[in-house]
């Protein structure tokens, strides 16, 4: 009995010694997804498309393109937007809904976006759609993507 007596006060002590997790406020964390979406949309129209997708990229980003081919890696990405055709294209995009994950370090937002280009004539063309990002918080708290 005296050995049950000092276990259960140990694991009393033991657990309120135990550092309590802050629970995660999710409403603010959408907000930081919001704003890493504007600030990724700043870059892209500042820098242009590849170092916009870059800089934004986790290490192992994803992002599908093309008949549903499959970039990997945020150097390939960059790689991807480089290319000719994407020198002068822009884009416009907004999030219409962001989801978060409960423990606050995934989280995926959609929304609409506008990809302006021109033509081998020179004729611009405009197209529309939505899109869906994965979002990682990083080490250093930043948002970067893994699936776009």
């Amino acid at each position: 009995m005296k050995n049950i007596f000092k276990l259960f006060v140990f694991v009393v002590l033991l657990n309120s010694c135990t550092q309590k997790t802050k629970p995660i406020n999710l409403t603010y964390v959408k907000l930081e997804i919001v704003k890493a979406e504007k600030d990724f949309e700043k870059l892209v129209s500042q820098k242009g498309i590849a170092e916009g997708f870059y800089q934004f990229a986790d290490s192992n980003a994803v992002i599908k393109r093309e008949r549903d081919t499959l970039i990997i890696g945020k150097n390939n990405i960059k790689n991807y937007y480089l290319k000719p055709k994407y020198q002068n294209a822009t884009i416009t995009w907004t999030p219409e809904s962001v989801t978060v994950s409960n423990g606050g370090d995934m989280a995926s937002s959609y929304g609409k976006y506008v990809w302006t280009s021109k033509d081998s004539s020179g004729k611009e063309q405009v197209s529309k759609g939505v899109f869906h990002t994965v979002w990682k918080k990083q080490k250093d708290g930043s948002w970067k993507y893994i699936w776009d």
